[in-house]
């Protein structure tokens, strides 16, 4: 499929720059993904990982920033051109992180209803993501998308089963091509497995 085409793509040009191991994380994607006249601005906490990121992103239209990024979102939403993409990929080392992103997600919402919001979310127990969902449905944002690829059972034993993805204010066609794609992602992870 074409989206799969252009991940390899991303991924070989990273490892053309970065060696044969590396592999681009959401700021480069996101980055790859970009126009000329876009800008991010990328918040992490982590004081490893912050390194990392200034050592492999050379990109005059990111600003990195080292601090806490719900604090960090709501000083740059909503941004002067009235549209963007907020991509949240929390490590979930708490299980207060489930709550923070939904509080995160609803106020960023409250500031900056236009915005297209995707949040990855790995599922280690299915009751956490049922909380995440109800709780963002009960603040009545309207229009979520919830995009999941699982290719074993879940299952309170083995860690995570399935990742996924909530999407406020879905792109148009978002859901079109994942009903198309995750089929066969699924039946390619599924026969690498064995």
């Amino acid at each position: 499929p074409e989206g799969v085409q252009q991940y390899l793509k991303i991924v070989e040009k990273m490892r053309a720059n970065f060696g044969k191991g590396a592999y681009p994380g959401s700021p480069w994607f996101a980055l790859e993904g970009m126009r000329e006249i876009d800008k991010a601005t990328i918040f992490e906490m982590q004081r490893d990982v912050f390194q990392q990121l200034r050592h492999n992103i050379f990109d005059k239209r990111a600003g990195l920033h080292e601090r806490d990024a719900y604090e960090g979102l709501l000083g740059v939403i909503p941004p002067k051109e009235k549209r963007g993409l907020v991509m949240i990929d929390p490590p979930y080392e708490l299980k207060t992180d489930y709550q923070a992103v939904v509080s995160g997600l609803i106020e960023g919402h409250k500031r900056f209803a236009t915005g297209v919001y995707a949040l990855w979310y790995p599922v280690v127990l299915r009751q956490q993501i049922k909380r995440m969902i109800h709780g963002l449905e009960d603040s009545g944002i309207s229009r979520i998308l919830q995009i999941e690829l699982a290719v074993r059972p879940d299952n309170d034993h083995r860690g995570m089963t399935a990742s996924g993805m909530i999407v406020i204010n879905p792109p148009w066609k978002l859901e079109q091509q994942m009903a198309a794609l995750l089929p066969w992602l699924h039946r390619t992870l599924r026969s690498e497995e064995r």
